[in-house]
């Protein structure tokens, strides 16, 4: 198992999840973070006073799912995600050891519903 982390501009979100939708990756987490890159600083009025904007909003996906799934999930959100401006973010992988469902409190060795159709499946 992997656990692939992408940091995107927020705009690209829906995108991204429908993109993801049509891989058949359902299970994901989203959060809402603030980050600092290569993107450049923005100005900023609040009640008439300027200020420089640093750490620009940003959307985090967190997706865990089987390591065949791994190359397709980070092109598809490339593809989604992709502006070609500074700001568009990065994609992290990492690998997952071992993970647990809370309800039943057993290992959950099927993270995703595509485990057991690998060999059925006949992506590019």
């Amino acid at each position: 198992m992997k656990k692939v982390e992408a940091i995107i501009r927020p705009e690209k979100l829906t995108e991204t999840i429908k993109g993801l939708n049509v891989i058949g990756v359902t299970g994901f987490t989203v959060s809402q973070v603030v980050g600092r890159g290569k993107q450049k600083d923005t100005k900023g009025v609040y009640r008439g006073k300027n200020y420089n904007v640093t750490l620009h909003p940003k959307v985090k996906l967190e997706i865990v799912l089987s390591d065949f799934m791994v190359e397709r999930t980070i092109k598809t959100i490339v593809d989604s995600a992709q502006t070609g401006e500074d700001g568009d973010g990065k994609i992290y992988v990492y690998p997952i050891f071992e993970a647990y469902n809370i309800r039943t409190g057993k290992a959950d060795l099927d993270i995703d519903e595509l485990v057991n159709q690998e060999e059925s499946l006949s992506w590019n």
